[in-house]
């Protein structure tokens, strides 16, 4: 087995505010420039502390089509409502995987009791893109709450590994994905050892949500820090220097061309002005202020 070595370890971006209640620093595709497909976007937010508010911040309605979006939450706690009817509320250790498809409308904030104390808030949102098969395929809507992950106990009480997506040692996410998509929390108490293997053409990265690691024996990666692998090997072994909480994400790419404009994700400069033109007709649905 040949080691995944590190491409790069990168820090976090300078943040900014989406809506009034997500600061958050932008990995990629603006950050920096790396190919991580299927995932188009990170946007992280590193911890911060929210005052207690009665009107509760948040992003408004906006629209989406040709991918997904996948919220994690690790500290506070956010609401969500969409225009296929589908709602929710996702509490730390929660995921939300909303795919947004041939189209739908959604606003996020803050719980309401949340904001009402405020406190501590960390989330984290992927953008996971569609294949152009798949793009104007059905929304729906996946809640996986913590309770209900694929869990693997690591030995000499070293942590855990939850499945999110895809399978580690056997256990299976509960996530329904349209391309391989592996994707985990793993939380490593001090010491605690973890291996994955990915195959070597997957684009990975390993995002650093607390504490401290140390890979492959020789790299060092701290809080808020992103780890860029290559694409040649597979294994990869992390070891928790502190308690650490490590998000890991894996995924085949999508060799097709992406054309963004906005919320919308696809394929041609033609099905961008349809998505225009079809939001501007209304056609994405209708969801309450």
């Amino acid at each position: 087995m040949k080691i995944k070595e590190v491409e790069t370890v990168l820090k976090a971006p300078a943040p900014h505010m989406v809506g009034d209640g997500f600061r958050v620093h932008n990995f990629f595709p603006s950050g920096y420039e790396i190919d991580m497909s299927p995932f188009f976007l990170m946007d992280y937010g590193s911890k911060i502390e929210f005052s207690a508010r009665k009107e509760p911040r948040g992003v408004g309605i906006h629209p989406h089509r040709g991918f997904e979006t996948v919220t994690i939450a690790y500290h506070g706690a956010v609401a969500h409502h969409d225009s296929s009817g589908n709602s929710g509320i996702i509490y730390p250790g929660d995921v939300q995987w909303m795919t947004a498809a041939s189209g739908i409308l959604h606003k996020e904030y803050h719980e309401k009791n949340y904001s009402l104390k405020g406190g501590p808030f960390q989330m984290l949102q992927l953008w996971i893109n569609l294949p152009a098969i798949d793009k104007m395929s059905k929304p729906k809507y996946q809640a996986i709450k913590q309770a209900d992950m694929a869990s693997f106990v690591l030995p000499n009480d070293g942590g855990k590994i939850e499945v999110i997506a895809g399978k580690f040692q056997g256990l299976k996410g509960n996530a329904t994905t349209f391309t391989p998509i592996e994707l985990y929390n793993a939380r490593l108490n001090k010491d605690g050892e973890a291996t994955f293997n990915f195959p070597d053409h997957f684009n990975t990265g390993f995002m650093v949500i607390e504490g401290r690691i140390k890979i492959n024996d020789n790299e060092i990666a701290d809080v808020n820090s992103f780890v860029h692998f290559k694409n040649e090997g597979n294994e990869v072994k992390i070891v928790a220097m502190e308690n650490s909480i490590i998000l890991i994400l894996s995924g085949e790419p999508i060799h097709e061309p992406i054309v963004q404009y906005g919320p919308f994700l696809m394929n041609t400069e033609a099905e961008i002005n349809q998505a225009i033109e079809d939001y501007n007709q209304g056609r994405f649905g209708y969801i309450e202020e």
